[in-house]
């Protein structure tokens, strides 16, 4: 059955030309010339993106990596906003073959959770101290955008002692223009969906045509119909490894030129997952990205896109992560697990057959939090845009300029500041206190500086919370 698009629908990724650009000879003056762009916080084309894609020798790859660590701070300074996933389901009518959640795979454990075990999962996460989630939920009859909505609201109604989730942003599937109306009243932040691959035939061999996601238009339209139904606020992403990794990244730039010119306001997140093993798949080695070229598609990521906030997961180990961080990244999730009810297991370790995928980074929050003091990172647990209206066009005038640090930084300090008052372990309290004060000799306005450290004082010694600019 053919499902309704959005105003005027037409394809936009143009494969042929894609196709031809993944392919240009590396030309040191098109590097340079799309470099000093980004420098100017300019998103690039996508002629000026394939340039930094070209990119061979060491010497311009690592122009590229320095200019992307230059333009991050510029721009977000060093905070990194931390999340974590929750998921609520996962029955799914999908088959796709890289997924362990995929309809035919009968030895998956499958689950939805109850109300009461919503609430344990919500508690577990408020106890060490997270305030942002995304919920994901499978591609099923079951999940309706009614559902997810009610979902939405249960979460933001469940408080344990000082703990509150202030912010849920969704990854589920593409719904139509009433079903993002929905979600959209429940009060959500970020409506995610991920094209996979932006490569037709290839989208086509991993999504049977006889499902919901095998409409290749259907889901590449979905962000589209969520503008259209008042969700400015949203977020790209592709699977690397399913098809050459410079086709999707440019297929990624695509469709956020595409939002930009469309509605006025490009993607809030990019987000670059690799693929990794799950339970019952065969994972193809043809196209599998190796870390060298996943930092230089992070860094051309950054460059292109300099308004976007640029989410990190932990599919990725420890290492990749403390070494890609640097090269644009503004969002990481902590303390993950992805099994359903996982939050309250005690064990140690994954159990794939509850599980999407394996990942990489299981560390606890508070040693995810020490290490980012440790290496000179703020770690934020920041709302207030969403909260403030500042979210769409508006967010974008604020973050193209690269004036969203001068709301973000104190923002971030605040986050921490409760963080370490009601969560932190004493050496995570004592690198946190240190950062904090570290960064509040960095204000040039001391009347800012004042106001904040005020606003420090009344968490720390008068037990306020949810202090926000």
């Amino acid at each position: 059955m053919k499902r309704e698009l959005s105003k005027n629908y037409k394809p936009f990724i143009d494969e042929e030309l894609i196709g031809e650009l993944c392919e240009i000879r590396e030309d040191s003056g098109a590097i340079k010339a799309a470099i000093s762009k980004s420098m100017e916080k300019h998103p690039l084309s996508l002629e000026e993106t394939a340039a930094l894609l070209s990119a061979k020798k060491t010497e311009f790859k690592e122009e590229i990596f320095n200019a992307a660590r230059e333009l991050k701070k510029n721009i977000y300074g060093n905070r990194i906003v931390l999340f974590a996933p929750l998921y609520i389901g996962n029955y799914c009518i999908n088959e796709c073959k890289y997924c362990a959640f995929r309809r035919s795979l009968r030895t998956t454990v499958r689950k939805t959770l109850s109300e009461n075990e919503l609430v344990q999962q919500i508690e577990a996460l408020e106890d060490n101290g997270h305030k942002r989630l995304i919920l994901v939920f499978g591609e099923h009859p079951d999940y309706t955008p009614e559902f997810i909505a009610g979902t939405v609201r249960k979460v933001y109604s469940i408080k344990k002692n000082r703990g509150s989730i202030r912010r849920v942003n969704i990854n589920a599937a593409p719904l139509d223009i009433e079903g993002y109306k929905t979600v959209k009243a429940a009060g959500i932040g970020t409506y995610q969906i991920f094209q996979e691959t932006y490569h037709r035939k290839t989208y086509a061999e991993y999504h049977p045509p006889h499902t919901h996601k095998g409409d290749y238009d259907f889901r590449l339209d979905g962000l589209s119909r969520a503008y259209e139904g008042g969700c400015d606020d949203v977020g790209l992403g592709a699977l690397f490894g399913l098809y050459d990794w410079k086709f999707d990244t440019l297929g990624l730039v695509s469709h956020a030129r595409f939002l930009e010119k469309a509605y006025g306001c490009g993607p809030h997140t990019l987000s670059f997952p690799r693929i990794r093993p799950a339970h019952g798949v065969q994972l193809k080695p043809e196209y599998i990205v190796k870390d060298e070229d996943f930092k230089h598609l992070v860094a051309v990521l950054r460059l292109s896109t300099p308004y976007t906030g640029m989410i990190l997961t932990a599919r990725e180990t420890p290492e990749i992560r403390r070494e890609v961080l640097e090269f644009g990244v503004s969002q990481i999730d902590a303390g993950t697990r992805i099994e359903l009810a996982g939050y309250t297991r005690k064990e140690k370790g994954q159990e794939l057959k509850k599980e999407q995928f394996s990942i990489g980074d299981m560390r606890p929050l508070d040693e995810v939090m020490l290490e980012l003091l440790s290496t000179g990172y703020i770690p934020s647990f920041c709302t207030s845009c969403y909260r403030k209206g500042r979210t769409g066009q508006q967010f974008m005038e604020f973050a193209i300029p690269g004036f969203i640090q001068n709301l973000c930084t104190p923002n971030a300090l605040l986050t921490l500041q409760e963080y370490l008052c009601d969560y932190a372990s004493p050496k995570t309290k004592e690198a946190g206190e240190k950062a904090i004060q570290a960064e509040l000799a960095k204000f040039a306005d001391v009347a800012q500086r004042e106001k904040i450290t005020r606003m420090l004082d009344g968490i720390k010694n008068q037990d306020k919370r949810d202090l926000h600019l």
